[in-house]
């Protein structure tokens, strides 16, 4: 079999800012899989409701622009092949997440945070750090993540209009694809992370909810 191409640091710098681009510019990540909203039936949602499930998803819009960051960040400084691969896979099926939010906010009539670039910097920022420190703290960051992306996940699904079947049918399948991600960081030797820093990361992800929830 053929070796793997073994790309220069240049090429990967390359790389990772075609990534920020298809990340941050709108409707650039093309989903492998379709929205799971496309099979539901549109609801009429009263103007509160509708701003408030648009806000939800925003916040959800804005936890994948961040996802996609700290997994590219993490995938140019991670040390082990099989490692920076997953993390590239990783980010490959987050896509998904990204681009089924984009589509159900303008659905909802309303757009992404303009917040994104900055949040899209401190996450590739803090996967960066993570990987130059240890592919093992690398992945548990990952696994920590995945779980604080669960529990607001299952939040707001308590929050969005039972009869908004098509919000409803998204954040269902992020959730389970979170979880998997975190089950699989751990499984790849990730660290598991002490309680005070997991509960330091859920302070740092309300500032993120507060802020994007409108923004």
């Amino acid at each position: 079999m053929p070796n793997q191409r073994e790309y220069s640091p240049a090429d990967r710098l390359l790389m990772q800012a075609d990534a920020a681009l298809r990340t941050l510019l709108p409707f650039s990540g093309q989903p492998h899989r379709p929205t799971p909203a496309v099979l539901k039936n549109e609801t009429e949602l009263s103007d509160r409701e509708a701003r408030h499930v648009a806000g939800l998803m925003r916040i959800n819009h804005t936890g994948e622009v961040c996802a996609q960051a700290l997994y590219q960040g993490q995938a140019l400084t991670a040390r082990l092949p099989r490692v920076r691969e997953a993390m590239e896979r990783a980010a490959d099926e987050e896509i998904d997440h990204l681009a089924w939010c984009e589509q159900r906010i303008h659905q909802l009539g309303s757009h992404t945070s303009v917040l994104n670039p900055i949040f899209y910097g401190l996450s590739f920022g803090i996967g960066a750090t993570a990987g130059l420190i240890s592919d093992r703290i690398s992945l548990g960051f990952v696994a920590a993540t995945e779980d604080q992306v669960c529990k607001h996940l299952d939040e707001h699904l308590e929050q969005i209009p039972i009869e908004d079947e098509k919000s409803r049918a998204i954040l269902e399948q992020m959730r389970k694809d979170e979880a998997q991600h975190s089950t699989a960081a751990l499984d790849a030797g990730g660290l598991r992370f002490p309680t005070p820093i997991k509960f330091g990361m859920g302070l740092m992800a309300k500032v993120m909810t507060k802020t994007t929830y409108r923004i």
